[in-house]
């Protein structure tokens, strides 16, 4: 039962109402308005850090698939080379047609190693063949990186055990998207694009996966800051010349100073057992 004196206070309190006042049509369309444009500015703010984000990743990724088979090219010559400094290195390099539409650089890298038997005749160890070519049934209009390995030894006793001859000298493909791939032979100063004999002191690879554009002569290059090259050192017993540049402030120092301007730090080390001599003989 309610209190008539609650009821006497509440109808007699002035400005008051028995109905909560609600927000008007203008306030609702401002508050709307206005969140739809923080919601817009916030999701351009997204989508700009989220595309240099992927930027990022991407330059970050098109160096560590270069940087990933230039180490594994690296890996494949000091295995076979270092352990039989008889190995062979053939080197070619080449110009591929492309789908018909362009002519891009490719190359071929063969390690042989080799041993004799009892009857003195040649038997191939080990043979490891890099090379980047088209193919056919690939949609896309750019080279394909290959890698062969065969011998009488197994590279991986697990995969290697049950294949047959033939199967275990396919080329497995390492990765696609190649757009310049060239190997070459250092001696000196000097790099030569083909090769076949003893291993060379160096050997220099350069690969890309950018887009090529088309030379004067019809052919197609990758601009040179998009190339990726290691020079492989193959001659780990080789001796190296170091040649120190010299400063001005270095030339200065070798010109002879006169008495005036020597410091007695500069002086030569005097020999103990002549300065005694000479005191002796004085007195």
């Amino acid at each position: 039962m309610r209190s008539p004196t609650a009821n006497r206070n509440t109808a007699g309190t002035p400005g008051t109402s028995r109905a909560m006042r609600g927000f008007s049509l203008a306030e609702v369309l401002a508050a709307l308005t206005i969140g739809a444009m923080i919601s817009v500015a916030v999701l351009g703010i997204y989508r700009r850090a989220d595309r240099s984000a992927a930027a990022v990743v991407q330059k970050l990724d098109s160096f560590r698939l270069p940087n990933e088979v230039l180490q594994r090219i690296a890996e494949d010559l000091d295995a076979l080379i270092s352990s039989n400094p008889t190995a062979t290195v053939a080197i070619e390099n080449k110009l591929v047609n492309v789908a018909g539409t362009k002519l891009l650089a490719a190359a071929r890298l063969t390690i042989t190693d080799t041993i004799e038997d009892n009857r003195n005749r040649e038997l191939k160890f080990k043979e490891i063949i890099w090379q980047s070519s088209y193919d056919v049934a690939s949609p896309a209009d750019d080279l394909i990186l290959y890698r062969s390995y065969s011998g009488i030894t197994w590279e991986d006793r697990v995969l290697d055990k049950n294949k047959e001859d033939w199967e275990r000298e396919l080329f497995v493909p390492i990765c696609g998207g190649v757009t310049f791939f060239k190997i070459e032979a250092v001696t000196g100063n000097t790099r030569a694009q083909s090769w076949n004999s003893a291993p060379p002191p160096g050997i220099a690879v350069t690969i890309s996966f950018a887009e090529p554009y088309k030379r004067v002569d019809g052919t197609f290059d990758v601009p040179d800051e998009e190339k990726i090259t290691r020079t492989i050192a193959l001659d780990r017993t080789r001796k190296i010349r170091f040649e120190i540049a010299e400063t001005q402030e270095g030339s200065a120092d070798k010109t002879q100073k006169s008495p005036e301007s020597q410091d007695v730090n500069d002086a030569p080390p005097v020999n103990a057992k002549k300065t005694q001599k000479a005191v002796k003989s004085t007195k």
